[in-house]
C-alpha cells in the first residue's frame, strides 16, 4: 500500500483517496491531483478499508472492476460505516453504460468519471465535489446553528437563512454567470405569481400552509444542480447536441441529492425541504413529458409547477449566444400557448394577468427589435 504524500497532512488540504488495482492508472491520477491535494494510493478495497480505519478521507476515487470485492461491493460497505459513509465517491471505471451509471448512483456514487480520463476533466470534477462538498458542510454548520434561535427571534432567523441560501445559490453564479442573474430574478417573479394565485385563492388549501417567505427564499436553490454540471456543457455558447442535453437534465436529480444530503444529519427545514422539491421537479410538464420522472398534472409538486412558468418565461426573455430575446409579450404568448401542456392551466392563466411585474434581464429592458423565428419553448 502506497499511503506516501509529498505534503503534510496538517497542511490544511484536502485528503484524495485513489483506489485501483492499476499502478498506471493510480500514478496518472495521483499526478494529476497532488499539486492541489494531498493524494493517497492504495490497490485494492481491502486496503482501502485498512486505510480508512485510522484515516480521514475528503473524497474517494474508486475503480470499479478489481478482484476479490468490486468497486460496488466497497461502496456498499462504505455506506453502512458510520464512520465512512459520508465520504464521496466517484467511480472511475471504464464501464460506461446508462446501466452501470444508474446503479453507481444508486448505491451512493456522487459521480462517475470514464477512463481513460483527460486530466483536465478529472481535476474539474475533483475541484466541484470538494466545494459542493465544503459549502454543504458550512451549509449544515449554520443551519444548525439558526435552528436553535428561531423561537427567540423569528425576523433574525429568516434573514440569516435567506443568507445562506445566497452563498449556496453563488455556487451556480460562480460556474455560470447568466444563471447566477437567473436566479435572482426568478425569485422575484416566483413572489410575483405565488401572491397573485393567493389572492385569486388558486391552490389556496395548499398554500394557506406553507410559510410563503421560506418558500421564496427556497427558489435561489432550484438550479443549484448545475455546479455539479461539466463546463463544456454548462458553458458552452451554442446549443446543446442531444447527448449533452441529456447530461444537462441530470442537474435537476443533482440538485435533490445536494440539498438531501444537506438535510440528513442536521434538523429539518421548511425551506431545503421547499427547496429539494422544487430542483428536482421545475422540468417537469403538466401533460408528463417532462423530466427526470415524467409526472403528470397535479402529481407534480406545486414548487414545482409555479417555478416552471417563471423559468421558462425567464429564458424565453434572456438572450443567449444561440438566440435572441423574445419580447415580454411575446414570451407571455408562448407560455399561453403551452397552457395544458407544459404548464398548468391555472397558474398560467395567473401568470398571464401578472407577468408585466416580473423583472426582465437588462437586454430586454429597453427592446427594440422583434425576436428571431424560432419560438421553442425552453425545456
Amino acid at each position: 500500500m502506497n499511503c506516501q504524500s509529498p505534503y503534510s497532512v496538517e497542511n490544511g488540504r484536502k485528503r484524495i483517496l485513489l483506489v485501483d488495482d492499476s499502478q498506471v492508472n493510480l500514478k496518472m491520477a495521483r499526478n494529476t491531483l497532488m499539486n492541489k491535494y494531498d493524494v493517497f494510493t492504495v490497490p485494492s478495497a481491502e486496503k482501502m478499508f485498512l486505510f480508512l480505519e485510522s484515516n480521514p478521507a475528503d473524497l474517494i476515487l474508486l475503480d470499479i472492476l478489481m478482484p476479490n470485492v468490486s468497486g460496488y461491493k466497497a461502496i456498499s460497505v462504505l455506506k453502512k460505516n458510520e464512520k465512512t459513509r459520508d465520504i464521496p465517491v466517484i467511480f472511475l471505471t471504464s464501464k460506461s453504460d446508462p446501466g452501470s451509471e444508474l446503479e453507481g448512483f444508486n448505491l451512493g456514487a456522487v459521480d462517475y468519471i470514464a477512463k481513460p480520463f483527460s486530466p483536465p476533466l478529472l481535476i474539474k470534477r475533483v475541484d466541484a465535489h470538494m466545494l459542493v462538498e465544503s459549502q454543504k458542510r458550512e451549509l449544515q454548520y449554520l443551519n444548525d446553528n439558526l435552528q436553535h434561535l428561531v423561537d427567540e427571534k423569528t425576523g433574525a432567523v429568516l434573514s440569516l437563512q435567506n443568507g445562506i441560501l445566497k452563498t449556496i445559490s453563488n455556487l451556480v453564479e460562480w460556474r455560470d454567470d447568466v444563471t447566477g442573474e437567473h436566479v435572482e430574478r426568478t425569485e422575484y417573479s416566483l413572489r410575483i405569481l405565488t401572491e397573485a394565485m393567493r389572492k385569486k385563492q388558486v391552490y389556496i388549501d395548499e398554500l394557506e400552509n406553507w410559510n410563503l417567505e421560506l418558500f421564496f427564499q427556497s427558489a435561489q436553490l432550484h438550479d443549484v444542480g448545475k455546479i455539479a454540471i461539466r463546463d463544456q456543457i454548462l458553458l458552452k455558447t451554442s446549443r446543446l447536441t442531444p447527448e449533452e442535453f441529456e447530461e444537462m437534465k441530470k442537474h435537476t436529480t443533482f440538485g435533490e441529492r445536494i440539498i438531501k444530503k444537506i438535510q440528513e444529519g442536521a434538523k429539518e427545514t421548511v425551506f431545503l425541504t421547499h427547496a429539494r422539491i422544487m430542483a428536482g421537479s421545475h422540468h417537469e410538464k403538466w401533460d408528463g413529458s417532462g423530466y427526470p420522472r415524467g409526472l403528470a398534472g397535479e402529481d407534480i409538486p406545486l414548487q414545482g409547477r409555479i417555478m416552471a412558468v417563471v423559468d421558462v418565461y425567464d429564458a424565453l426573455v434572456s438572450q443567449r449566444p444561440y438566440k435572441k430575446a423574445f419580447s415580454p409579450d411575446e414570451a407571455a404568448g408562448i407560455i399561453g400557448s403551452e397552457k395544458g401542456r407544459h404548464f398548468d392551466p391555472r397558474i398560467t392563466d395567473i401568470f398571464l394577468e401578472v407577468y408585466p411585474q416580473f423583472r426582465l434581464p437588462v437586454q430586454v429592458l429597453h427592446f427594440e427589435e422583434p425576436a428571431g423565428e424560432e419560438k421553442d419553448v425552453p425545456a
